[in-house]
């Protein structure tokens, strides 16, 4: 992203509360409904040997759901996938009409997850079988014409960074459960999670592509219109809303497109706008901040300890902060952005790069304890990084940066890697995560 920044400038001169894993029956991203990225496992500090590896047809940016003794993931080849935990086989496969970057969300015998068709889907975890299907007003990526003022100006361009849709949660409410996730049409939803049919449906004035957060009897997301909000979950009516940064012209840092985490009476957050948000999660009054030097942030953040962890894009670093104060305890840089979001156990916190190393650091000294590296990054590192470091000039070899079609044909080259946009999920002594080379990894951890 940094590449774009410098066109800009040139153009301009011309603890947590979270909920146990144990039971493996109640899952969403990033662990929990709370976000905190925690998982309830002993204190893995590093990787052991391959366990098995899936493959899939498509790039994959959706998280695993680990439940009832599967691995649920999406893939950009249109599917979601049911793969048997032990042995790596696929169980079950169900085919949507575009790709599926949301992650799924199990609660019981059910898992939902949307898709680029514009449906989000109620499926039997078991079987796949399909229980409801619900229309949003349409799935897209962000874009414009002249994206950050790339060329040509009249030609509209995606938005190669918006790898993901809004992935569900379920609240808590054992007789009339709700599950809620936000859309491209703008509009956050709550639907019944038995039909499917519509409980009240709030409009916003962006694109909403995070995953929601419930904490104390309200819903928190952000939106691509630069706000992050905070509802009524029972009804929808808006309790407070948070202005990050507008970019005004180029549009480059804003928009609002990590999803929140909430302990401690906050509720934290990353945004385009290259800053860290602490906010008092009752009425949404800023506590603190963090400057990632003109870095978008799109990791959600993991919560442990009184300590926040999250990952930023172009600095490459994983910072642990003060969840009450905001003052870093230590940063560690990895070798190239950051977007996938981590999972912590005990004592690591465990999370990818888009070069395709997946890191293990400790909580306490900042310190890696580990590395693993996907089956694309040792063979295609050498020819396509810059001493082992994510550098875009490097990989775009003398190319216009200027040109939207640079972008895609370096990112494509990046994706050889075996780039980690998914975020890792723990159980027991596994991890698992999906990569771009299309492939769901479970790894075995080790003390």
């Amino acid at each position: 992203m940094r590449k774009y920044l410098t066109i800009i400038a040139l153009l301009g001169s011309i603890t947590a509360c979270a909920q146990k894993n144990d039971s493996l029956t109640n899952t969403s991203f990033a662990a929990n409904a709370l976000h905190t990225g925690v998982y309830t496992t002993k204190s893995y500090s590093a990787f052991g040997s391959l366990k098995w590896k899936f493959a899939t047809k498509g790039k994959i940016f959706s998280s695993p759901a680990v439940a009832g003794g599967m691995v649920y993931i999406g893939s950009e080849d249109h599917n979601l996938y049911a793969v048997d935990l032990q042995s790596g086989k696929q169980v079950w496969k169900f085919t949507t009409g575009g790709a599926v970057s949301s992650s799924p969300a199990v609660q019981g015998n059910t898992i939902c997850f949307g898709s680029y068709d514009g449906y989000y889907y109620m499926l039997n975890a078991k079987t796949g079988k399909l229980n409801w299907k619900f229309k949003t007003g349409g799935e897209r990526k962000v874009g414009a014409k002249g994206l950050w003022t790339m060329k040509p100006l009249n030609k509209y361009m995606d938005d190669l960074y918006d790898f993901f849709l809004s992935s569900p949660v379920f609240d808590d409410d054992a007789k009339n459960p709700t599950v809620y996730f936000g859309s491209s049409d703008s509009k956050f939803y709550a639907l019944d999670a038995g039909t499917g049919k519509l409980k009240w449906v709030f409009k916003t004035n962006g694109i909403i592509h995070t995953s929601p957060a419930l904490y104390n009897g309200k819903v928190y997301f952000g939106s691509w219109d630069t706000y992050l909000y905070a509802l009524n979950a029972n009804d929808g009516k808006l309790v407070w809303k948070f202005k990050t940064a507008d970019h005004p012209v180029y549009h480059l840092l804003e928009g609002v497109q990590a999803s929140p985490a909430c302990s401690n009476g906050m509720v934290y957050f990353g945004s385009r706008d290259s800053y860290f948000y602490a906010l008092n999660a009752e009425n949404g009054t800023l506590a603190w901040k963090y400057n990632a030097n003109n870095s978008w942030i799109l990791t959600t953040a993991a919560i442990q300890n009184n300590t926040v962890y999250f990952g930023t894009s172009d600095t490459y670093l994983f910072v642990a902060a003060d969840a009450l104060t905001g003052k870093p305890k230590f940063s560690y840089k990895g070798n190239g952005y950051l977007y996938s979001s981590p999972a912590l156990s005990a004592s690591t916190a465990f999370f990818g790069d888009f070069t395709g190393k997946l890191f293990a650091v400790d909580l306490a000294s900042g310190k890696p304890t580990g590395v693993f590296k996907t089956t694309g990054r040792n063979l295609n590192a050498a020819t396509i990084l810059k001493q082992d470091t994510l550098n875009f000039d490097h990989a775009a070899k003398g190319a216009d940066n200027s040109l939207y079609q640079t972008g895609i044909e370096v990112m494509d080259k990046l994706y050889t890697l075996g780039s980690i946009v998914s975020s890792p999920v723990i159980a027991g002594d596994v991890i698992y995560f999906g990569s771009a080379d299309g492939s769901l990894y479970a790894i075995n951890l080790v003390k």
